[in-house]
Formats: C-alpha cells, structure tokens, sequence
C-alpha cells in the first residue's frame, strides 16, 4: 500500500525529533569545576602525608641508635637548627638564587640558538648534534678545574659551569620538539607567508613547546646542581651562599645544621618545579586540550 503524506510527515517528524534529542544530549552541561579550596588540598594533602611518612621514618632510624645522635640528629633538632638560623640561611638562598636564575637565563639564550639552529640545519646537526648530548651527559664537577683555571675562584667560575650544566638540555629539548612537529604544520606554515623568522615565532615554536618546556625544566634541575656543587668547591669569602653554609656546618660538624640546608635546597627545588614549570607544563596542556577544562 502506498505511503500516504500524513504518515511521511509523521515519520519524518520523528526521526527530527530523535536527531534533535541527540543533540540535547550533547549540549548538556559539564560538572562545575571544583572549588580553589578542594583544589588546593586536593594537591596538598598527598605532599603533606609523604612529609609525615618521611618524619615517622627518620625520627624511627634515629631511635633505632644505627647512628649517635650528634651524627644522625632527629627532625626536632634540626628543625631547632632551621628556626635559629633562618636568618642566614634565607639570605644564603637569596645569593644562591640570583646566581641560579641569572645562569639560567644565560643558558636559555644559548640553548635556544643552538637548539634551533641545529635543528633546522643538517651540516650542523651533522657536526655538533651528538656533541650537545655528549656535553649534557658530562658531570658538572669535571667542568670546575677548568672553571678555576679560567677564572680563578669567583663568581665567573661557578656561572660557567651552570651555563654548561643548562643550556645542553635545554637545546636539546628543542631540537626534539623541532623534530616531531608534524610536515603538515610546516606546509601549512609556508603557504600562509611564514618565513624564515615568522615561521620560527608562529609555527615551529608553538608546535615544539612541550617538549621545549621540558628541556626547560631538565636544564633547570642540571643548573641547579652545578650551582651547589659549584658553591662548595668555589667558596667566595665575605657572601653567604647555600653551597657555603653546607660547608661551614660540615666543618663545625653540626649536622642538625647540614641536614636543615638541605632540606632549604630540597624546598626550592620543589618550589621552582611545582610553579614555575609545573604552571607553564599546565598551561600548555590545557592550551592544547590534553586536559579536561572541567577537572583543570
């Protein structure tokens, strides 16, 4: 029997209904992003439980008399330590930060260049590319002999070595950015007008970002540790440094002393990692929607 109008308007009615019910599925609301304070002690409580463990764990080995106490102090002395010296050991980390940042600017420079022009240009990828892996690998004490002999027991010593501890790392974190940016984005880059620097500014460095950022961050750590080991080898008189005052408490045999700097150099380590390059790591996640923007 042949479809009659009617019955042809109905169905298609209803089939338009169900498209239309779809689609109010699809627009239904996300979950309400959590509050700042749910969020905060939401990142705040596991860190708080690993301190408490790590306390119970120590002050246990203490009691346990594997060391004297005068060797192997409990976290009630060496918190004494910190308090009585707080002074001090907050202008130490002052001089030690300044000299952190300002080599590690200076090795961000230079890591960028090389890691972009190594990774744009095969002759010197060819030449220097296993060269910047080989220095990465390098341990940063094998630099300070001929730190010293360069430049004497100063301030120039200990920047060189912290330059040469970053920059390797963070060149080749853009050289591997560079390299696992998909050719489509260089094309498309070309065909819209970007050239030589404007490709470099809008297309190769957004894309390579990640990666870059995480070079940024290893650079970091490696700066870091040169810096301290730098500190306690290149001992500069008259400033007050975290390198410096590890080796003052060492040779006084105060290990309450010892221990309440390393804890300091820990706590910035730990501090510079969750804001500043965990914020940028963040960021660039949520930017490229590798995050959920209701959990974010």
């Amino acid at each position: 029997m042949a479809t009659t109008p009617d019955n042809g308007r109905g169905r298609g009615t209803e089939l338009l209904g169900r498209e239309l019910s779809g689609l109010d599925h699809l627009e239904t609301m996300l979950p309400s992003r959590p509050s700042l304070a749910v969020r905060i002690w939401a990142a705040a409580w596991p860190k708080l439980l690993a301190i408490a463990l790590v306390l119970i764990l120590w002050q246990l080995v203490v009691w346990s008399g594997w060391k004297p106490e005068y060797v192997l102090p409990g976290p009630r002395k060496v918190w004494d330590s910190f308090v009585d010296n707080f002074g001090t050991n907050m202008d130490a980390a002052w001089t030690t930060l300044q000299r952190g940042f300002k080599g590690f600017a200076f090795a961000l420079v230079i890591g960028t260049i090389v890691g972009a022009l190594v990774a744009r240009n095969r002759v010197l990828r060819s030449a220097i590319g296993s060269l910047i892996t080989g220095l990465q690998t390098m341990p940063s004490v094998a630099w300070f002999p001929l730190a010293i002999l360069l430049f004497q027991l100063g301030e120039g010593a200990i920047f060189f070595v912290v330059v040469l501890g970053a920059a390797p790392s963070i060149a080749n974190g853009l050289i591997s950015g560079i390299d696992h940016i998909q050719p489509i984005l260089l094309r498309a880059g070309r065909v819209l007008g970007a050239k030589r620097w404007r490709a470099f500014r809008y297309v190769i460095l957004p894309a390579a970002l990640p990666s870059f950022v995480a070079g940024l961050k290893q650079g970091w750590a490696f700066a870091w540790r040169s810096l301290l080991a730098g500190e306690l080898i290149v001992l500069i008189p008259g400033q007050f440094s975290l390198g410096q005052q590890l080796d003052a408490n060492r040779q006084l045999a105060d290990s309450a002393g010892v221990i309440s700097v390393m804890i300091v150099i820990l706590v910035i380590g730990i501090l510079v990692d969750a804001f500043l390059f965990g914020t940028a790591e963040r960021t660039i996640r949520r930017r490229y929607g590798l995050v959920d923007a209701a959990a974010a």
